[in-house]
């Protein structure tokens, strides 16, 4: 089903070759390309791949720099990130949008969610569209992807959006989903600053069968290689015959939960099927032929054989946490079991049961959705309603909610009938909305199981409330299995077991929807227009320069293998607070270590009573005297919070999983490794270091003394710090990876407001 190769690939007209380690590149080139010398073979197979030739077109420094500096053909955010990114960059200098920026209303969609209105949001966005020159998509119109999709996408473009989902490969198009300040970068005319990625070539052969959707190989590949890190940080290119056989739709499912394999970017060979959909939203002009060239490097290969693939099941709490449906439908109780011993050992306040779930031999869930950028395609909700056509979801426990992804996807499946025969099955059909992704909407009731077609399955993602005694899972499914058990009433059923025969929907765009409710100001902004803010709409705190040297204390310490941004500062109930950045700090670990904050704020009242000249408490003045004395260090010594997690950031792209604990005095995070790019960005655009180091025996209360440690920033490399625990001190080695120098420079000035600022602003 999925095999894969971990030695380098060279693609000769379209046949891959694995070259063997311990030959050089230059040995296999003279093998495998005889006819030209090595060496120009080898700089035409590092250019040969679709992802060199795209990065190449967008990349403003030169050839042989070390660093990629990358500037996008169009920017896009959602209603929980794009109030602060506006924030962020008219504080640092902005005056209009130099490119198209596509500020969509799909998370903070319902009117109040966690105390506030959130239509106050919105109403900001519009005035931002209109000041600066945006594009503003109205709640409910569409989700931020699908609208990007029809409309933006373009073959050989590149697109960052502030939302870890954002991919548009299928498409021809590399997205990126990054946290908010990069944005800000693009806003101020800067550049996406990253070291030439890894390439993983990713060969389609085969033909799916009936029944097999788009997330059963999204998740078979995500079980192949997440875990082992294989494509992390790299970009996952799709070639191989196996291509032809998807539609567009199948194409962007699998594309869009690339982002759970924490690769960096995707990109697809394109073909009539592009071109056909281009021309149906009537952007053909936007379409070119993409394909690797005669020679293509790899840096490995996951082979995909698609008729082999069967419906797959995600079980929680994480994407990767795969098995064959089959299976765990005849055999689930070991399974459920397993995962309920890992869920309440990471929270043994709560209790989950899954086991309880299997009765009479079989699983009974509770709830099943269908929705946003992965699930609510025209073709999953049409699949959906084939097999739910003269059927019942029964009037039981069990409840089916499905969310078409756009205004014209809705439109196009009530006029084929397809919402018709879902809503007479008992489904509930609803707009455009992000909630069930993130903890908003459909919030399953306690102890509860739900299958989901939608992206994440993260503890308490799906808005579960542990501190309230509240716990639910969710188990990630494709929408043909999940339309097969709302069929059987709640019975975890595999859509090869189903009896229906899949009918071929052919989708007709309606692009009068858009044209006649989105506001497009791009390349007109009105800047004498005022912005208008809600009470809820806070700027940003101040942040202070970096010191010479740095006294940490440590906030948190955690254990878990992987920490989730969804664990860092929730989803769900937060989702109103994040423009406001002071009270959505106040959530910040709320879920993993409720003590979080109250430690952070003690520990950043020392900062601020150090800067007034006011006396410290006498444990802080302790360890800086069991490391060279107090009066000497005090003056040149700051005092901040830190995070210590094994592998911290996995998951959302959502800048305040950092920006909460800068704002809560936070310095630095500490870790074995750091589970995406963009979490290590974040930290950074906000004035923190990410230091990684090999200890892990950290407990809430040590300290961490890092003496010169701008030098640290400005070198990089490896330093001995200073442990203080109580009256006892021993060294430790913390190192920090190599930083561009714009990244050094906005560590140094305490976040990336300050170094705009003070660098001009917008260029």
């Amino acid at each position: 089903m999925v095999k894969l190769i971990v030695n380098k690939v060279l693609c000769k007209d379209g046949v891959l070759h694995e070259l063997q380690s311990g030959s050089s590149l230059l040995e296999a080139m003279g093998r495998l390309v005889p006819e030209l010398p090595e060496e120009e073979a080898l700089d035409r197979a590092r250019k040969g791949s679709m992802t060199a030739a795209v990065l190449a077109a967008h990349n403003r420094a030169g050839e042989r720099d070390k660093v990629l500096r990358l500037s996008f053909d169009a920017l896009t955010s959602h209603d929980i990130t794009y109030v602060g990114i506006i924030q962020t960059a008219r504080a640092s200098g902005l005056k209009e949008f130099p490119v198209p920026y596509v500020l969509t209303n799909c998370h903070n969609s319902l009117c109040a969610v966690g105390g506030t209105i959130n239509e106050d949001d919105h109403v900001f966005g519009l005035s931002a569209a209109q000041k600066y020159g945006g594009i503003f998509v109205p709640p409910h119109l569409a989700v931020i992807h699908q609208f990007m999709r029809e409309t933006m996408t373009g073959c050989g473009k590149m697109i960052l959006g502030s939302d870890s989902h954002t991919r548009y490969g299928a498409y021809g198009t590399m997205g990126v989903g990054e946290g908010g300040p990069e944005l800000v970068k693009q806003l101020l005319g800067r550049t996406y600053d990253i070291n030439q990625p890894g390439v993983i070539a990713v060969q389609l052969s085969g033909t799916p069968r009936p029944g097999v959707g788009p997330q059963d190989v999204a998740l078979a590949v995500i079980g192949a290689v997440f875990k082992n890190g294989f494509v992390k940080n790299k970009v996952m290119e799709f070639i191989g015959e196996g291509v032809a056989s998807l539609s567009m739709d199948f194409r962007a499912g699998i594309d869009v939960m690339t982002t759970e394999t924490a690769c960096l970017s995707s990109i697809w060979q394109t073909d009539e099927t592009v071109r056909a959909f281009y021309a149906a939203v009537g952007r053909e002009q936007d379409f070119a032929p993409l394909s690797p060239g005669p020679l293509a490097l790899y840096d490995g290969a996951v082979l995909v054989d698609l008729s082999k693939v069967e419906p797959m099941i995600a079980m929680p709490f994480h994407p990767s946490n795969v098995y064959k449906l089959a299976d765990v439908i005849r055999d689930p109780l070991d399974i459920f079991a397993e995962v309920e011993a890992e869920a309440n050992k990471s929270d043994p306040a709560v209790r989950l049961s899954l086991t309880d779930k299997v009765k009479d031999g079989r699983v009974q869930v509770s709830q099943g959705v269908i929705a946003g950028c992965a699930g609510g395609t025209f073709e999953n909700v049409a699949a959906a309603g084939d097999m739910l056509k003269g059927r019942n979801c029964g009037n039981g426990e069990f409840s089916l909610s499905v969310y078409p992804a756009s205004q014209p996807v809705f439109l196009e499946l009530m006029k084929q009938g397809s919402l018709a025969e879902l809503m007479e099955a008992g489904a509930v059909v609803k707009t455009a909305f992000c909630g069930p992704c993130f903890g908003a909407g459909d919030v399953p009731s306690n102890n509860a199981l739900s299958i989901r077609h939608t992206t994440r399955n993260f503890p308490n993602r799906e808005g579960s409330k542990p501190a309230n005694g509240q716990i639910a899972a969710v188990a990630l499914m494709d929408a043909r299995s999940i339309a097969a058990t709302a069929a059987n009433q709640g019975v975890l059923t595999s859509a090869l077991d189903f009896d229906y025969t899949p009918k071929k929907h052919l989708f007709a765009f309606d692009g009068e929807i858009y044209k006649n409710r989105v506001y497009n100001g791009f390349g007109a902004p009105q800047p004498d227009l005022p912005l208008r803010f809600g009470p809820n709409i806070a700027d940003w705190p101040e942040m202070i320069p970096l010191q010479k040297n740095l006294l940490l204390r440590i906030a948190s310490a955690i254990s878990d293998p992987v920490t989730t941004t969804d664990e860092l500062i929730p989803s769900g109930e937060t989702s109103s607070y994040r423009s406001n950045p002071l009270k959505l700090a106040e959530y910040t670990l709320s879920r993993k270590d409720p003590a979080y904050v109250k430690r952070a704020k003690g520990i950043f009242a020392e900062e601020k009573a150090r800067r007034e000249g006011r006396p410290l408490e006498p444990e802080y003045l302790n360890a800086l005297d069991l490391v060279g004395g107090s009066a000497a260090l005090l003056p040149t010594t700051a005092i901040g919070s830190a995070v210590f997690a094994l592998k911290p950031g996995d998951g959302s792209a959502r800048e305040q999983a950092a920006s909460c604990q800068r704002v809560l005095g936070g310095l630095a995070n500490l870790a074995v490794e750091y589970a995406t790019k963009r979490y290590r960005s974040n930290l950074i655009n906000w004035g923190m270091i990410p230091f990684l180091t090999e200890f892990t025996s950290f407990r809430p209360g040590d300290f961490v003394f890092v003496e010169n440690v701008t030098d640290l920033v400005r070198n990089g490399g490896e330093v001995r710090a200073r442990l203080i625990r109580g009256h006892r001190s021993l060294d430790i080695v913390i190192r920090l990876d190599y930083l561009t120098e714009d990244e050094k420079e906005i560590i140094l000035s305490g976040c990336l407001i300050n170094f705009y600022r003070r660098n001009g602003g917008q260029a």
